[in-house]
């Protein structure tokens, strides 16, 4: 199959294009280094010639809601429109396992998000998926003389996987909202994951977890990520990440 990947270049976007080609597929990257802007839409309609699905792992730091919802929209619907165009047949976007239940800004985006592909004349499936290991590679990457760790509940899931479920998604018919994807470990706590990486590359800054205030702070740390039913789950456990890193 031929499939686009928005956001290609990016931290989840490679590891989908490097699923996509290790199944046989031909991966075609939708993002500015290839002269594609997701927002104004330009460039976009020579890349989806022929293509039979877009996966959608576009992403913005922000926890702006007003950021992230403009973000969200404009790549979104910019996406839809040019995939009808082009005769696109399934469009699979990433979201966030909980995004209902927890009012960060960044969420407010991915919900739109999500409202714009499920009801997008049933071309579209919205995998959630929980945080990943990584993480809290990126909490340990931030500079300063403290790691900052969100305090909260989590049941995380390597990118990796993540990325092969999407090209499974991808090789079928659109399904609206699919089952929500998790890790195998239930409960563990982000500030937890921080110290033990932390301590695997010898980073000698202290960690010091911080809690989100109000409605927030408790949907973080009372379980308002985890999985609320059955699905599938990845295999890959935290220590069995940290040993992979390690290695590398």
């Amino acid at each position: 199959m031929r499939i686009a990947v928005a956001g290609g270049t990016g931290w989840t976007g490679r590891l989908v294009v490097a699923a996509l080609k290790a199944r046989g597929d031909e991966a075609v990257v939708l993002a500015r280094s290839v002269g594609v802007d997701l927002r104004t839409g330009a460039g976009l309609a020579e890349r989806l010639v022929e293509v039979d699905a877009v996966i959608d792992v576009t992403n913005i730091g922000t926890q702006s809601a007003k950021r992230s919802i403009d973000f969200f929209h404009t790549v979104t619907s910019t996406l839809l429109e040019a995939e009808r165009r082009a005769a696109v047949r399934h469009h699979v976007a990433l979201s966030i396992v909980g995004v209902t239940r927890v009012d960060l800004g960044y969420y407010l985006g991915k919900r739109c998000q999500e409202d714009l592909v499920l009801h997008d004349d049933h071309r579209g499936t919205v995998l959630r998926a929980t945080q990943f290991h990584e993480f809290a590679a990126q909490m340990l990457a931030r500079k300063g003389p403290f790691v900052i760790a969100p305090r909260m509940l989590c049941q995380p899931v390597a990118v990796a996987e993540v990325a092969d479920h999407l090209v499974e998604l991808a090789h079928g018919s659109p399904i609206g909202l699919a089952p929500e994807l998790a890790g195998p470990e239930e409960h563990l706590r982000m500030e937890d994951m921080v110290r033990r990486l932390a301590r695997a590359r010898r980073v000698r800054r202290p960690v010091v977890p911080i809690a989100f205030p109000g409605s927030v702070g408790r949907g973080l740390t009372g379980g308002g990520l985890l999985p609320t039913a059955s699905g599938p789950r990845g295999t890959i456990t935290f220590d069995e990440w940290l040993a992979s890193e390690a290695a590398r």
